[in-house]
Protein backbone atom coordinates (compact mmCIF):
# COMPACT_ATOMS: atom_id res chain seq x y z
CA UNK A 1 0.00 0.00 0.00
CA UNK A 2 1.21 3.55 -0.53
CA UNK A 3 2.30 6.06 2.31
CA UNK A 4 -0.04 8.72 3.31
CA UNK A 5 -0.34 11.53 5.74
CA UNK A 6 -3.45 13.67 6.89
CA UNK A 7 -3.26 17.09 6.34
CA UNK A 8 -4.04 19.30 9.50
CA UNK A 9 -5.39 22.52 8.06
CA UNK A 10 -8.12 24.46 9.77
CA UNK A 11 -6.80 23.54 13.58
CA UNK A 12 -5.11 25.39 15.68
CA UNK A 13 -5.91 28.48 13.25
CA UNK A 14 -3.00 27.35 10.36
CA UNK A 15 -3.70 28.58 7.07
CA UNK A 16 -2.30 26.39 4.42
CA UNK A 17 0.71 28.04 1.39
CA UNK A 18 -1.25 27.81 -1.40
CA UNK A 19 0.56 28.05 -5.32
CA UNK A 20 -1.79 27.95 -7.91
CA UNK A 21 -0.95 27.05 -11.28
CA UNK A 22 -2.76 27.23 -14.53
CA UNK A 23 -2.52 26.40 -18.00
CA UNK A 24 -1.24 29.28 -20.14
CA UNK A 25 -2.81 30.62 -22.35
CA UNK A 26 -6.58 29.23 -21.73
CA UNK A 27 -8.90 31.37 -21.36
CA UNK A 28 -11.32 28.95 -19.04
CA UNK A 29 -8.22 28.66 -16.80
CA UNK A 30 -8.13 32.10 -16.06
CA UNK A 31 -12.05 32.76 -15.93
CA UNK A 32 -12.28 29.74 -13.39
CA UNK A 33 -8.64 31.59 -11.52
CA UNK A 34 -10.93 34.84 -10.95
CA UNK A 35 -14.19 33.06 -9.56
CA UNK A 36 -12.26 30.29 -7.07
CA UNK A 37 -9.40 32.99 -6.05
CA UNK A 38 -11.52 34.82 -3.18
CA UNK A 39 -12.89 31.77 -2.01
CA UNK A 40 -9.17 29.80 -2.13
CA UNK A 41 -8.27 33.32 -0.22
CA UNK A 42 -10.31 32.94 2.40
CA UNK A 43 -8.88 30.42 4.39
CA UNK A 44 -5.58 30.07 2.73
CA UNK A 45 -2.53 31.82 2.18
CA UNK A 46 -2.16 32.09 -1.77
CA UNK A 47 1.64 32.06 -1.97
CA UNK A 48 2.33 32.28 -5.76
CA UNK A 49 -0.23 32.37 -8.85
CA UNK A 50 1.43 30.88 -11.87
CA UNK A 51 -0.31 30.77 -15.40
CA UNK A 52 3.32 30.05 -17.31
CA UNK A 53 4.46 27.29 -14.90
CA UNK A 54 7.96 29.03 -14.40
CA UNK A 55 7.55 28.93 -10.16
CA UNK A 56 10.33 27.94 -8.24
CA UNK A 57 9.62 25.30 -5.74
CA UNK A 58 13.32 24.91 -4.23
CA UNK A 59 13.51 25.51 -0.86
CA UNK A 60 9.73 26.75 -0.84
CA UNK A 61 7.20 25.95 2.43
CA UNK A 62 3.94 24.93 0.39
CA UNK A 63 1.31 22.93 1.70
CA UNK A 64 -0.51 22.18 -1.46
CA UNK A 65 -0.90 22.99 -4.83
CA UNK A 66 -3.97 23.33 -7.04
CA UNK A 67 -3.32 23.24 -10.38
CA UNK A 68 -6.26 24.27 -13.36
CA UNK A 69 -6.42 22.72 -16.31
CA UNK A 70 -6.18 19.12 -17.41
CA UNK A 71 -4.42 16.21 -16.96
CA UNK A 72 -1.28 17.52 -18.95
CA UNK A 73 -1.41 20.57 -16.66
CA UNK A 74 -0.67 17.81 -13.65
CA UNK A 75 2.32 16.26 -15.64
CA UNK A 76 3.39 19.84 -16.34
CA UNK A 77 3.13 20.71 -12.41
CA UNK A 78 4.85 17.07 -11.64
CA UNK A 79 7.92 18.24 -13.68
CA UNK A 80 7.77 21.68 -12.41
CA UNK A 81 8.08 20.72 -8.84
CA UNK A 82 10.95 18.10 -9.77
CA UNK A 83 12.73 16.51 -6.26
CA UNK A 84 9.72 18.91 -4.39
CA UNK A 85 6.82 17.34 -4.85
CA UNK A 86 3.69 18.92 -2.57
CA UNK A 87 0.36 17.76 -2.20
CA UNK A 88 -1.71 18.34 -5.44
CA UNK A 89 -5.60 19.10 -5.89
CA UNK A 90 -6.06 19.38 -9.51
CA UNK A 91 -9.26 20.81 -11.09
CA UNK A 92 -10.36 20.12 -14.52
CA UNK A 93 -10.87 23.40 -16.95
CA UNK A 94 -10.28 20.94 -20.10
CA UNK A 95 -11.91 17.62 -21.28
CA UNK A 96 -11.19 13.88 -20.59
CA UNK A 97 -9.20 14.18 -16.57
CA UNK A 98 -8.23 10.91 -14.62
CA UNK A 99 -5.62 13.44 -12.35
CA UNK A 100 -7.87 16.63 -12.70
CA UNK A 101 -11.10 14.92 -11.27
CA UNK A 102 -12.80 18.03 -10.16
CA UNK A 103 -15.02 20.17 -11.58
CA UNK A 104 -14.37 24.43 -10.83
CA UNK A 105 -17.97 23.56 -9.53
CA UNK A 106 -16.67 20.58 -7.03
CA UNK A 107 -14.21 22.03 -6.14
CA UNK A 108 -16.69 24.76 -4.60
CA UNK A 109 -18.46 22.08 -2.63
CA UNK A 110 -15.79 19.92 -1.27
CA UNK A 111 -12.99 23.38 -0.55
CA UNK A 112 -14.53 23.85 3.15
CA UNK A 113 -14.40 20.03 3.83
CA UNK A 114 -10.78 20.23 2.56
CA UNK A 115 -10.11 23.50 4.92
CA UNK A 116 -11.51 21.37 7.77
CA UNK A 117 -8.71 18.65 7.46
CA UNK A 118 -8.21 14.98 8.04
CA UNK A 119 -7.73 14.84 4.01
CA UNK A 120 -5.74 12.42 3.63
CA UNK A 121 -2.32 12.75 1.25
CA UNK A 122 -2.15 9.77 -0.75
CA UNK A 123 1.99 9.17 -1.99
CA UNK A 124 2.05 7.60 -5.63
CA UNK A 125 4.88 6.36 -7.47
CA UNK A 126 7.17 8.21 -10.27
CA UNK A 127 9.59 6.72 -11.95
CA UNK A 128 13.28 7.78 -12.95
CA UNK A 129 14.15 7.70 -16.64
CA UNK A 130 17.76 7.91 -17.75
CA UNK A 131 19.53 7.38 -21.20
CA UNK A 132 23.19 6.18 -21.07
CA UNK A 133 25.86 5.96 -23.59
CA UNK A 134 29.12 4.65 -23.46
CA UNK A 135 28.19 4.18 -19.91
CA UNK A 136 27.40 8.03 -18.95
CA UNK A 137 23.56 9.41 -18.15
CA UNK A 138 23.19 11.88 -21.70
CA UNK A 139 19.53 12.34 -20.54
CA UNK A 140 17.48 12.27 -16.99
CA UNK A 141 14.03 13.09 -15.95
CA UNK A 142 11.37 12.30 -13.31
CA UNK A 143 8.26 10.75 -14.96
CA UNK A 144 4.88 10.61 -13.27
CA UNK A 145 2.89 8.65 -16.17
CA UNK A 146 5.17 6.72 -18.48
CA UNK A 147 7.90 6.19 -20.53
CA UNK A 148 7.91 4.82 -24.23
CA UNK A 149 10.29 4.07 -27.02
CA UNK A 150 8.39 5.09 -30.24
CA UNK A 151 10.19 4.14 -33.29
CA UNK A 152 9.96 6.98 -35.68
CA UNK A 153 10.14 7.64 -39.37
CA UNK A 154 11.08 5.39 -41.73
CA UNK A 155 8.65 3.22 -40.04
CA UNK A 156 10.43 -0.08 -39.95
CA UNK A 157 10.04 -2.33 -36.96
CA UNK A 158 12.16 -2.42 -34.13
CA UNK A 159 14.07 -4.56 -31.77
CA UNK A 160 13.88 -3.80 -28.27
CA UNK A 161 15.56 -5.79 -25.56
CA UNK A 162 14.27 -5.77 -22.23
CA UNK A 163 16.38 -6.68 -19.29
CA UNK A 164 14.63 -7.08 -15.77
CA UNK A 165 17.23 -6.54 -12.62
CA UNK A 166 20.11 -6.91 -15.17
CA UNK A 167 18.48 -10.48 -16.74
CA UNK A 168 17.48 -10.49 -20.42
CA UNK A 169 14.01 -11.23 -20.63
CA UNK A 170 13.10 -11.17 -23.70
CA UNK A 171 13.33 -9.34 -27.27
CA UNK A 172 10.22 -7.60 -28.85
CA UNK A 173 9.78 -6.46 -32.23
CA UNK A 174 7.23 -4.21 -32.11
CA UNK A 175 6.75 -0.59 -33.46
CA UNK A 176 7.40 1.10 -29.62
CA UNK A 177 7.06 -0.44 -25.95
CA UNK A 178 5.41 1.88 -22.85
CA UNK A 179 6.71 1.23 -19.36
CA UNK A 180 3.76 3.51 -17.03
CA UNK A 181 2.70 3.59 -13.57
CA UNK A 182 -0.45 3.42 -12.23
CA UNK A 183 -1.45 6.52 -12.65
CA UNK A 184 -0.14 6.83 -16.40
CA UNK A 185 -1.97 3.57 -17.11
CA UNK A 186 -5.17 5.18 -17.70
CA UNK A 187 -2.90 7.37 -20.52
CA UNK A 188 -1.47 5.81 -23.44
CA UNK A 189 -0.61 2.28 -22.37
CA UNK A 190 -4.49 2.28 -22.36
CA UNK A 191 -4.80 3.31 -26.13
CA UNK A 192 -2.18 0.57 -26.89
CA UNK A 193 -4.47 -1.90 -25.20
CA UNK A 194 -2.66 -2.37 -21.89
CA UNK A 195 -4.64 -2.91 -18.30
CA UNK A 196 -5.66 -0.43 -16.33
CA UNK A 197 -4.03 -0.45 -12.55
CA UNK A 198 -5.45 0.95 -9.44
CA UNK A 199 -3.72 4.33 -8.84
CA UNK A 200 -2.28 2.70 -5.11
CA UNK A 201 -0.53 -0.06 -6.15
CA UNK A 202 3.20 -0.23 -6.19
CA UNK A 203 3.85 -2.00 -9.44
CA UNK A 204 4.73 -0.82 -13.39
CA UNK A 205 3.04 -2.20 -16.87
CA UNK A 206 5.00 -3.01 -20.12
CA UNK A 207 3.13 -2.90 -22.74
CA UNK A 208 4.40 -3.15 -26.40
CA UNK A 209 3.17 -1.33 -29.29
CA UNK A 210 2.16 -3.36 -31.88
CA UNK A 211 3.66 -6.20 -31.42
CA UNK A 212 4.89 -8.40 -34.10
CA UNK A 213 3.88 -11.85 -31.98
CA UNK A 214 0.82 -12.08 -30.65
CA UNK A 215 2.14 -14.07 -27.82
CA UNK A 216 3.64 -10.75 -26.61
CA UNK A 217 1.38 -9.39 -23.77
CA UNK A 218 1.60 -6.44 -21.49
CA UNK A 219 3.34 -7.42 -18.57
CA UNK A 220 2.48 -6.11 -14.93
CA UNK A 221 5.49 -6.35 -12.37
CA UNK A 222 6.67 -5.05 -8.94
CA UNK A 223 8.01 -1.05 -8.86
CA UNK A 224 10.82 -2.03 -7.21
CA UNK A 225 12.24 -4.21 -10.70
CA UNK A 226 15.01 -1.97 -12.59
CA UNK A 227 14.37 -2.41 -15.94
CA UNK A 228 16.44 -1.66 -18.60
CA UNK A 229 16.01 -1.52 -22.59
CA UNK A 230 18.24 -1.13 -25.79
CA UNK A 231 17.25 -0.90 -29.70
CA UNK A 232 19.58 -2.87 -31.47
CA UNK A 233 19.00 -0.74 -34.76
CA UNK A 234 16.98 2.59 -34.02
CA UNK A 235 16.18 4.86 -36.86
CA UNK A 236 17.01 8.78 -37.40
CA UNK A 237 14.08 9.62 -35.52
CA UNK A 238 13.82 6.88 -32.79
CA UNK A 239 12.93 8.44 -29.51
CA UNK A 240 12.60 8.04 -25.91
CA UNK A 241 9.54 9.58 -25.08
CA UNK A 242 8.46 11.06 -21.31
CA UNK A 243 5.09 12.48 -20.22
CA UNK A 244 4.37 12.98 -23.53
CA UNK A 245 7.98 14.98 -24.19
CA UNK A 246 10.79 13.42 -26.05
CA UNK A 247 13.66 13.12 -23.77
CA UNK A 248 16.43 12.54 -25.93
CA UNK A 249 17.08 10.79 -29.31
CA UNK A 250 18.58 7.02 -29.38
CA UNK A 251 21.09 5.92 -31.07
CA UNK A 252 22.96 2.18 -31.45
CA UNK A 253 24.15 1.65 -28.40
CA UNK A 254 22.12 3.75 -26.01
CA UNK A 255 20.64 2.07 -22.84
CA UNK A 256 17.26 3.28 -21.16
CA UNK A 257 16.97 2.82 -17.55
CA UNK A 258 13.84 2.43 -15.99
CA UNK A 259 13.64 2.87 -11.70
CA UNK A 260 11.23 3.54 -8.87
CA UNK A 261 11.91 7.23 -7.75
CA UNK A 262 12.58 8.34 -4.45
CA UNK A 263 9.90 11.04 -5.24
CA UNK A 264 6.35 10.40 -4.90
CA UNK A 265 3.38 12.07 -6.62
CA UNK A 266 1.31 13.59 -3.94
CA UNK A 267 -2.28 13.48 -4.31
CA UNK A 268 -4.87 15.20 -1.89
CA UNK A 269 -7.76 12.80 -1.59
CA UNK A 270 -11.37 14.48 -1.43
CA UNK A 271 -14.33 13.81 -0.10
CA UNK A 272 -16.63 11.63 -3.27
CA UNK A 273 -13.55 10.92 -5.15
CA UNK A 274 -12.22 7.44 -5.73
CA UNK A 275 -10.60 5.24 -8.74
CA UNK A 276 -13.88 3.66 -9.30
CA UNK A 277 -15.99 6.57 -9.85
CA UNK A 278 -13.52 8.39 -12.24
CA UNK A 279 -13.38 5.15 -13.96
CA UNK A 280 -17.18 5.65 -14.63
CA UNK A 281 -17.46 9.25 -14.74
CA UNK A 282 -14.60 9.25 -17.48
CA UNK A 283 -14.94 5.99 -19.60
CA UNK A 284 -18.18 5.86 -19.87
CA UNK A 285 -18.89 3.17 -17.22
CA UNK A 286 -22.31 3.42 -16.24
CA UNK A 287 -24.14 0.98 -17.95
CA UNK A 288 -27.48 0.10 -16.51
CA UNK A 289 -26.05 0.71 -12.92
CA UNK A 290 -28.72 2.38 -11.12
CA UNK A 291 -27.91 1.69 -7.10
CA UNK A 292 -25.28 2.29 -4.99
CA UNK A 293 -23.46 -0.42 -2.25
CA UNK A 294 -21.60 1.82 0.65
CA UNK A 295 -20.13 5.04 -0.40
CA UNK A 296 -19.42 5.47 -4.49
Amino acid sequence: MPASQVVHWGRDGHRPNVVILGAPNRDRVRTELQRLRPVIAETANIVAEDLDFTYDFNDQLVDLVIVLGGDGSILQAARQMGMSQSPVLGINCGRLGFLAALSPDDFLNVWPEVMRGGSEVIDHIMINISVLRSGEVVAEQLALNEVAILRGAPYRILDIDLYADGHLATRYRCDGLIIATPVGSTAHNLSAGGPILRRNLQAIVISPISPHTLTYRPVVDSAETVLELTVTEPHDSTSVVVDGRILSALQAGDRLRVERADQTFKMLEVPGQNDYRTLRDKLGWGGSVNSKIGDD
